[in-house]
């Protein structure tokens, strides 16, 4: 039997990157997958067909999460094509948006970057926890810029990072009495467009050769992690954050 057969998730920011790679990992262990996305429609039908590719169900859903009335509509939508249980929630959502300095950051761009970091982690969370039961499953994404405040112009972006495993160690505290699980992961250097638009080149190379495993991380390794916390040969884990950078930074 398949680890989340006949389990319901939702993966935020699930249309491309890591979120696509989470998305179809989750299905390919049985999952129905409700995949969000804010823009881009092609890449979440391309995931979409991916999941279905594999022998899992899923739809696509579109919305803010920075928003309550949206993230409460990805829960609605699942809910309608999945039943009224959702066991697995996956908050991928979030982006750097720009590198700044202190001295260059606007009042408008600090609120955006914890919005879509933070705040819609807060706000997906609570709409879906009342529809969780004991043996539910959270996975945060943080990042290993809350440990070491991250690259140059990414102090509002690991700010909001270090949030995350603040909010992932209490909910943790909260919801376990409940039996629900609540971790996050903390990537390093991913191969992902986040990095083709915020990193140069020359960064990338640098970081990559100063790595212990002399090189990045793909998607599908921090899926495969994901896939562990969320699933049942995790059970005894909440509350942590799991380093996955190759050996950049121990915590």
């Amino acid at each position: 039997m398949k680890l989340l057969q006949n389990k319901v998730a939702i993966v935020t920011g699930g249309s491309r990157d890591i979120g696509a790679a989470v998305s179809i990992a989750l299905a390919n262990e049985g999952a129905s997958v409700c995949i969000n996305y804010l823009n881009n429609e092609d890449a979440a039908k391309a995931t979409l067909q991916q999941v279905i590719d594999v022998g899992a169900n899923g739809i696509i859903v579109k919305g803010d999460m920075t928003k309550a009335i949206d993230a409460e509509n990805v829960v609605s939508q699942c809910k309608a094509a999945f039943g009224d249980s959702i066991d697995v929630l996956i908050n991928v959502a979030g982006g750097l948006m720009a590198r700044k300095v202190l001295a260059d950051i606007e009042e408008d761009f600090w609120d955006n970057v914890i919005n879509v970091n933070l705040k819609s982690a807060f706000l997906v969370t609570k709409a879906v926890v009342p529809n969780m039961t004991n043996g539910g499953t959270i996975v945060n994404f943080s990042s290993q810029a809350a440990r070491d405040g991250g690259g140059f112009g990414a102090l509002a972006y690991s700010t909001a990072k270090g949030g995350i495993l603040t909010f992932t160690k209490g909910l943790a505290k909260e919801l376990g009495p409940k039996g629900i699980r609540v971790n996050c992961v903390s990537p390093g250097m991913i191969n992902t467009t986040f990095h083709n638009t915020f990193t140069k080149d020359e960064v990338r190379k640098n970081v990559a050769a100063a790595t212990p495993l002399r090189r990045e991380g793909e998607a599908k390794e921090i899926a495969d992690l994901v896939l562990y916390l969320a699933g049942p040969n995790s059970s005894f884990i909440t509350g942590s954050s799991v380093e996955i950078n190759g050996g950049t930074y121990f915590v």
